[in-house]
């Protein structure tokens, strides 16, 4: 995104009259705050394939890390595209928010050991992770992560409450 702000749209049929296109900021501030993450991806066969998990925003982009064999990075390694959620799992206040993009792995050594402290910094030691191959890997001796991007392309926010809004996000 580079900065550029999302066009912002509110949907009437799905929000009160007196709501209006929630901005971006308290999106990327729900998406900051975030601990827990649904992950979205299409199975081979077309199935879907539903996941919780950990992740940050930096820079423009969710991120998130995972086995090369789990059946998350199996699904991306045939269909990159990705549906990924957070809020809250109440009714009646909170905002939730949807991000739709293309999940891309992040490789370059800089980028990765900035998202390494990063990690860390926001779940604590039991989540440090060295770099190494273009990957996470477990200080302790655990396995490979890899780590994956996404910038949004399209995102949703659906403000529970006085007012109900549904408010979407267009990007570049």
């Amino acid at each position: 995104m580079s900065g550029d702000q999302p066009v912002a749209e509110l949907h009437p049929d799905y929000s009160d009259k007196d709501a209006t296109a929630r901005p971006w900021s308290e999106a990327v501030a729900v998406l900051t705050r975030a601990e827990v993450f649904w992950l979205s991806t299409v199975r081979p066969d077309g199935r879907p394939h539903v996941t919780p998990l950990i992740g940050l925003w930096s820079d423009d982009a969710l991120h998130f890390c995972t086995g090369p064999a789990e059946r998350k990075a199996r699904n991306l390694a045939t269909n990159p595209e990705v549906v990924v959620t957070t809020g809250t799992n109440t009714l009646h206040q909170g905002f939730d928010v949807v991000v739709e993009g293309r999940a891309d792995r992040v490789t370059d050594e800089a980028p990765l050991t900035r998202l390494a402290e990063l990690w860390e910094a926001k779940y604590g030691a039991d989540w440090h992770f060295e770099v190494r191959a273009g990957a996470f890997a477990n200080a302790a001796g655990g396995g490979r992560a890899e780590v994956f991007e996404v910038v949004p392309r399209t995102a949703f926010g659906f403000g529970k409450g006085e007012p109900y809004s549904q408010t979407r996000w267009r990007f570049g």
